[in-house]
């Protein structure tokens, strides 16, 4: 009994800070940036989708904030961000060198694991080793881990989008295509071609929500950060996460 009075009170705390947060900046309108990247954002059509929009939807609910997205090639997204041209991004590795140019707010969206994709069996890949001498899509701007990000005997061909690249790969022009795993298998049943996931991957990490610095945003990250917890204490944020595992993960 007291472990669950504990929980209602860190509840109702929790409710509390997004709703001082929704007080100072009601009338606050974000302006995001996003690739459209089924099915973590899907912007093409009339209302944006995908689980990082829905996550970031329920946590501007909380705040009693609008939301504007405009849409870019993923590397063009972060240049906006760095410029303050956009408020925010979703989805965004940290790194070092996007530290010093964003505001990293919040690790809101769970890690993937790093998929390696190919479609001959003499592209398969089962360790590190076996892409050298090989041609490797990756998506434009990406970070993917830090060996292979940094890996400079490693032959790279990069795309605006993951069906690019798996496009590419069917007319040979890559050998591999590295993806996060959602991405990856929602656009190879999209485009319903022989691919197959090779049995080496890597284990993704956490993506965030990142924030222009020149921003009026980045003053209420302590906000973002309550509603986050908010969502994750009403369950509403693992249904979310849930909803698409089911529908695309291995």
């Amino acid at each position: 009994m007291r472990i669950l009075v504990a929980i209602l009170f860190a509840a109702m705390a929790l409710s509390a800070n997004a709703q001082q947060g929704t007080e100072t900046v009601r009338a606050l309108t974000v302006t995001v940036g996003a690739d459209h990247a089924p099915p973590y954002r899907i912007i093409e059509g009339a209302q944006p989708s995908g689980l990082y929009v829905e996550i970031f939807r329920e946590i501007t609910n909380r705040l009693g904030w609008e939301t504007h997205y405009r849409e870019a090639p993923f590397r063009r997204v972060l240049k906006m961000v760095r410029r303050g041209e956009v408020d925010v991004m979703l989805g965004a590795l940290k790194t070092s060198g996007r530290d010093e140019q964003m505001v990293f707010v919040a690790p809101a969206f769970p890690p993937e694991r790093r998929l390696f994709l190919h479609i001959k069996d003499s592209d398969r890949i089962e360790r590190y080793a076996d892409l050298y001498g090989k041609t490797i899509g990756v998506l434009e701007g990406a970070s993917y881990f830090p060996r292979f990000d940094n890996d400079g005997q490693l032959h790279k061909e990069a795309a605006p989008r993951y069906e690019n690249l798996i496009l590419m790969m069917e007319k040979g022009r890559v050998d591999v295509v590295v993806v996060p795993e959602l991405a990856g298998l929602y656009t190879v049943r999209e485009l319903e071609l022989p691919v197959q996931v090779s049995p080496f991957f890597v284990p993704g990490e956490r993506s965030w929500i990142a924030v222009a610095r020149t921003s009026p945003v980045a003053e209420y990250s302590d906000d973002i950060r309550a509603a986050l917890k908010l969502i994750e204490a009403e369950g509403t944020y693992e249904n979310l996460v849930l909803k698409y595992m089911d529908q695309y993960a291995l």
